[in-house]
Protein backbone atom coordinates (compact mmCIF):
# COMPACT_ATOMS: atom_id res chain seq x y z
CA UNK A 1 0.00 0.00 0.00
CA UNK A 2 1.49 3.53 -0.80
CA UNK A 3 0.77 6.10 1.31
CA UNK A 4 0.95 9.85 0.54
CA UNK A 5 1.70 12.88 3.27
CA UNK A 6 -0.36 15.85 3.32
CA UNK A 7 -0.36 19.24 5.39
CA UNK A 8 -0.66 22.67 5.42
CA UNK A 9 1.66 25.80 4.58
CA UNK A 10 1.49 26.44 9.00
CA UNK A 11 4.38 24.03 8.95
CA UNK A 12 8.06 24.90 9.42
CA UNK A 13 10.32 22.79 7.19
CA UNK A 14 13.61 23.40 6.47
CA UNK A 15 14.91 23.57 2.66
CA UNK A 16 16.55 20.41 2.96
CA UNK A 17 13.60 18.35 3.94
CA UNK A 18 11.00 20.12 1.44
CA UNK A 19 13.30 18.70 -1.28
CA UNK A 20 13.88 15.29 0.23
CA UNK A 21 10.44 14.36 0.95
CA UNK A 22 7.21 13.90 -0.83
CA UNK A 23 5.31 15.98 1.16
CA UNK A 24 2.55 17.56 -0.49
CA UNK A 25 1.45 21.19 1.18
CA UNK A 26 -1.72 23.02 1.15
CA UNK A 27 -1.65 26.75 1.26
CA UNK A 28 -4.00 29.37 3.79
CA UNK A 29 -4.94 32.16 1.94
CA UNK A 30 -3.92 35.60 3.47
CA UNK A 31 -6.76 38.48 3.25
CA UNK A 32 -5.05 42.49 3.67
CA UNK A 33 -8.10 44.70 2.24
CA UNK A 34 -8.79 43.95 -0.70
CA UNK A 35 -6.26 41.71 -1.73
CA UNK A 36 -5.73 38.21 -1.51
CA UNK A 37 -2.62 36.07 -1.71
CA UNK A 38 -1.45 32.33 -1.42
CA UNK A 39 0.77 31.38 1.39
CA UNK A 40 3.63 30.47 -0.03
CA UNK A 41 2.68 30.83 -3.11
CA UNK A 42 2.37 34.71 -4.36
CA UNK A 43 3.21 35.98 -0.77
CA UNK A 44 6.46 34.97 1.30
CA UNK A 45 6.75 34.81 4.97
CA UNK A 46 9.34 37.64 4.72
CA UNK A 47 6.81 39.71 2.70
CA UNK A 48 3.63 38.87 4.96
CA UNK A 49 6.09 39.95 8.23
CA UNK A 50 6.61 43.46 5.97
CA UNK A 51 3.14 43.81 5.72
CA UNK A 52 2.08 42.84 9.18
CA UNK A 53 4.70 45.94 10.47
CA UNK A 54 3.69 48.58 8.04
CA UNK A 55 -0.36 47.89 9.09
CA UNK A 56 -1.90 50.49 11.18
CA UNK A 57 -5.54 49.42 10.73
CA UNK A 58 -6.06 47.60 7.86
CA UNK A 59 -4.03 43.99 9.57
CA UNK A 60 -3.47 41.20 7.04
CA UNK A 61 -5.23 38.18 8.19
CA UNK A 62 -4.87 34.36 7.00
CA UNK A 63 -7.94 31.75 6.45
CA UNK A 64 -7.96 27.74 6.14
CA UNK A 65 -7.50 26.15 2.57
CA UNK A 66 -11.26 25.45 1.09
CA UNK A 67 -12.96 22.45 1.46
CA UNK A 68 -12.88 22.27 -2.18
CA UNK A 69 -8.60 22.56 -2.42
CA UNK A 70 -8.65 19.73 -0.23
CA UNK A 71 -10.59 17.80 -2.01
CA UNK A 72 -9.37 18.27 -5.34
CA UNK A 73 -5.75 17.25 -3.61
CA UNK A 74 -7.18 14.03 -2.16
CA UNK A 75 -8.80 12.80 -4.83
CA UNK A 76 -5.63 13.69 -7.25
CA UNK A 77 -3.12 11.83 -4.75
CA UNK A 78 -5.34 8.64 -3.98
CA UNK A 79 -6.18 8.17 -7.89
CA UNK A 80 -3.75 5.69 -8.14
CA UNK A 81 -4.84 3.58 -5.21
CA UNK A 82 -2.51 5.59 -2.20
CA UNK A 83 -3.87 5.55 1.03
CA UNK A 84 -3.50 9.73 2.09
CA UNK A 85 -2.42 10.41 5.55
CA UNK A 86 -3.12 14.42 6.07
CA UNK A 87 -1.70 15.87 9.30
CA UNK A 88 -1.82 19.50 10.04
CA UNK A 89 -2.16 21.89 12.76
CA UNK A 90 -3.66 22.27 16.42
CA UNK A 91 -7.43 22.82 15.77
CA UNK A 92 -6.95 25.32 18.59
CA UNK A 93 -5.68 27.90 16.33
CA UNK A 94 -6.99 27.38 12.98
CA UNK A 95 -9.64 25.48 11.37
CA UNK A 96 -7.74 23.76 8.85
CA UNK A 97 -8.21 20.21 10.74
CA UNK A 98 -11.84 20.80 10.40
CA UNK A 99 -12.05 21.40 6.75
CA UNK A 100 -9.88 18.46 6.38
CA UNK A 101 -11.72 16.11 8.07
CA UNK A 102 -14.70 17.55 6.16
CA UNK A 103 -13.20 17.05 2.56
CA UNK A 104 -11.93 13.50 3.78
CA UNK A 105 -15.35 12.20 3.61
CA UNK A 106 -16.24 14.15 0.01
CA UNK A 107 -13.41 12.58 -1.36
CA UNK A 108 -13.10 8.96 -3.38
CA UNK A 109 -9.90 8.64 -1.76
CA UNK A 110 -8.88 6.74 1.02
CA UNK A 111 -8.02 9.45 3.69
CA UNK A 112 -7.14 9.25 7.45
CA UNK A 113 -6.55 13.22 8.83
CA UNK A 114 -4.45 13.50 11.85
CA UNK A 115 -4.66 16.52 14.31
CA UNK A 116 -1.04 17.15 15.38
CA UNK A 117 -1.72 18.94 18.06
CA UNK A 118 0.91 20.88 17.37
CA UNK A 119 1.98 23.84 15.65
CA UNK A 120 4.75 25.18 13.35
CA UNK A 121 8.52 23.23 14.34
CA UNK A 122 6.16 21.00 16.20
CA UNK A 123 3.87 20.00 13.27
CA UNK A 124 6.85 19.66 11.37
CA UNK A 125 8.84 16.70 13.64
CA UNK A 126 5.23 14.54 13.06
CA UNK A 127 4.78 15.04 9.28
CA UNK A 128 9.11 14.58 8.36
CA UNK A 129 8.71 11.57 10.74
CA UNK A 130 6.11 10.39 8.48
CA UNK A 131 7.70 11.06 5.94
CA UNK A 132 10.55 9.09 6.69
CA UNK A 133 8.84 6.10 7.74
CA UNK A 134 6.68 5.86 4.26
CA UNK A 135 10.28 5.68 2.95
CA UNK A 136 10.99 2.98 5.31
CA UNK A 137 7.99 0.89 4.08
CA UNK A 138 5.88 0.99 7.72
CA UNK A 139 2.30 0.36 7.71
CA UNK A 140 -0.59 2.85 8.41
CA UNK A 141 -1.08 2.18 11.96
CA UNK A 142 2.56 1.92 12.79
CA UNK A 143 2.88 5.69 11.36
CA UNK A 144 -0.24 6.82 13.52
CA UNK A 145 1.18 5.28 16.57
CA UNK A 146 4.32 6.94 16.12
CA UNK A 147 3.52 9.88 15.79
CA UNK A 148 1.49 9.92 18.58
CA UNK A 149 4.50 9.23 20.58
CA UNK A 150 6.47 12.26 18.95
CA UNK A 151 3.22 14.01 19.91
CA UNK A 152 3.67 13.32 23.19
CA UNK A 153 7.67 13.85 23.52
CA UNK A 154 6.93 17.48 21.97
CA UNK A 155 6.82 20.90 24.17
CA UNK A 156 5.90 24.18 22.66
CA UNK A 157 6.36 27.47 24.40
CA UNK A 158 5.05 30.52 22.78
CA UNK A 159 6.59 33.95 23.99
CA UNK A 160 4.10 37.05 23.57
CA UNK A 161 5.70 40.66 23.48
CA UNK A 162 2.40 41.92 23.41
CA UNK A 163 -1.51 40.66 22.98
CA UNK A 164 -2.46 43.21 20.26
CA UNK A 165 -2.55 40.29 18.16
CA UNK A 166 -5.07 38.44 20.57
CA UNK A 167 -7.04 41.43 21.27
CA UNK A 168 -7.84 41.91 17.24
CA UNK A 169 -8.86 38.21 17.07
CA UNK A 170 -11.29 38.68 19.67
CA UNK A 171 -9.48 36.14 22.03
CA UNK A 172 -8.72 38.75 25.06
CA UNK A 173 -11.15 41.87 25.33
CA UNK A 174 -10.02 45.45 24.48
CA UNK A 175 -10.04 46.19 27.90
CA UNK A 176 -7.30 43.56 28.89
CA UNK A 177 -5.57 44.26 26.27
CA UNK A 178 -5.51 47.73 26.71
CA UNK A 179 -4.33 47.08 30.48
CA UNK A 180 -1.30 44.61 29.68
CA UNK A 181 0.32 47.17 27.29
CA UNK A 182 0.11 50.15 29.46
CA UNK A 183 2.02 47.66 31.96
CA UNK A 184 3.88 46.14 29.00
CA UNK A 185 3.26 42.65 30.57
CA UNK A 186 4.98 39.75 28.45
CA UNK A 187 2.93 36.64 28.68
CA UNK A 188 4.28 32.81 28.04
CA UNK A 189 1.90 30.11 27.19
CA UNK A 190 2.45 26.38 26.77
CA UNK A 191 0.49 24.56 24.07
CA UNK A 192 -0.97 21.45 25.48
CA UNK A 193 -3.62 18.99 23.24
CA UNK A 194 -6.62 21.29 24.66
CA UNK A 195 -5.84 24.82 25.30
CA UNK A 196 -2.60 28.18 25.23
CA UNK A 197 -1.67 27.40 28.88
CA UNK A 198 -0.18 30.70 30.73
CA UNK A 199 2.79 29.28 32.45
CA UNK A 200 4.60 32.83 32.76
CA UNK A 201 3.29 36.24 32.92
CA UNK A 202 5.71 39.89 34.13
CA UNK A 203 7.06 43.21 32.50
CA UNK A 204 9.74 43.53 30.54
CA UNK A 205 12.13 41.08 28.93
CA UNK A 206 13.22 39.86 32.04
CA UNK A 207 10.55 37.67 32.04
CA UNK A 208 11.15 36.29 28.84
CA UNK A 209 14.76 35.48 30.31
CA UNK A 210 13.40 34.14 33.24
CA UNK A 211 11.42 31.73 31.59
CA UNK A 212 14.21 30.95 28.89
CA UNK A 213 16.51 29.98 31.66
CA UNK A 214 14.37 28.07 32.99
CA UNK A 215 12.86 25.76 29.73
CA UNK A 216 17.12 25.30 29.54
CA UNK A 217 17.86 23.78 33.03
CA UNK A 218 15.10 21.72 32.54
CA UNK A 219 16.42 20.47 28.88
CA UNK A 220 19.50 19.46 30.94
CA UNK A 221 18.08 16.45 32.47
CA UNK A 222 16.15 15.83 29.09
CA UNK A 223 17.38 13.55 26.27
CA UNK A 224 17.04 16.02 23.38
CA UNK A 225 16.69 15.12 19.65
CA UNK A 226 16.36 18.54 18.43
CA UNK A 227 14.96 21.66 19.08
CA UNK A 228 13.59 24.80 17.10
CA UNK A 229 13.00 28.60 17.41
CA UNK A 230 10.45 30.36 15.26
CA UNK A 231 9.78 34.19 15.44
CA UNK A 232 7.70 36.99 14.02
CA UNK A 233 10.26 39.49 13.16
CA UNK A 234 12.73 39.57 16.24
CA UNK A 235 16.21 40.29 15.20
CA UNK A 236 19.32 37.98 14.83
CA UNK A 237 20.68 39.47 17.85
CA UNK A 238 17.78 38.20 19.82
CA UNK A 239 17.36 34.84 18.28
CA UNK A 240 21.00 33.99 18.74
CA UNK A 241 20.62 34.65 22.11
CA UNK A 242 17.73 32.25 22.93
CA UNK A 243 19.76 29.91 21.22
CA UNK A 244 23.06 30.54 22.74
CA UNK A 245 20.97 30.03 26.34
CA UNK A 246 19.80 26.52 25.20
CA UNK A 247 23.13 25.52 23.68
CA UNK A 248 24.53 26.15 27.37
CA UNK A 249 22.85 22.60 28.32
CA UNK A 250 21.78 21.05 24.84
CA UNK A 251 24.95 22.09 22.35
CA UNK A 252 25.22 19.39 20.16
CA UNK A 253 21.57 18.69 19.08
CA UNK A 254 20.31 20.09 15.63
CA UNK A 255 18.72 23.70 16.10
CA UNK A 256 16.34 25.39 13.26
CA UNK A 257 15.52 29.34 13.29
CA UNK A 258 13.62 30.84 11.14
CA UNK A 259 10.08 33.13 10.47
CA UNK A 260 7.03 31.82 11.12
CA UNK A 261 4.21 30.84 9.16
CA UNK A 262 1.38 33.52 8.54
CA UNK A 263 -1.27 32.41 9.80
CA UNK A 264 1.21 32.24 13.61
CA UNK A 265 1.81 35.25 13.08
CA UNK A 266 -1.53 36.76 12.93
CA UNK A 267 -2.64 35.04 15.67
CA UNK A 268 0.56 35.86 18.11
CA UNK A 269 1.59 39.41 16.77
CA UNK A 270 4.98 40.74 16.34
CA UNK A 271 7.71 40.32 18.46
CA UNK A 272 6.64 37.26 19.65
CA UNK A 273 8.58 34.02 19.34
CA UNK A 274 8.34 30.67 20.12
CA UNK A 275 10.44 27.58 21.77
CA UNK A 276 9.72 24.08 20.25
CA UNK A 277 11.78 20.66 21.14
CA UNK A 278 11.56 17.10 20.74
CA UNK A 279 13.07 14.64 23.40
CA UNK A 280 13.97 10.99 22.42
Amino acid sequence: MTIKIVTDSSIQLTADERAKYDIHIVPLTIQQGNESFIDGQTITRAEFLSRLQNATTDFPTTSQPTVGSFVDLYDQLGADGSTILSIHCTGLLSGTIEGAHTAAHQSTSDVHVIDSKAIDRGLAYQVVAAAQDVEAGKPLDDIIAHLDDIRRKTETYVFLDSLDALQRGGRISRMAGLLTKIIKLKVIVRLTDTELEVVAKGRGLKAFTKEINNIREYLATQDVAEIGISHVGITDELSAKIQATLEETQPHVPYTVALTSPVIMSHVGLGAFGIFYRTK
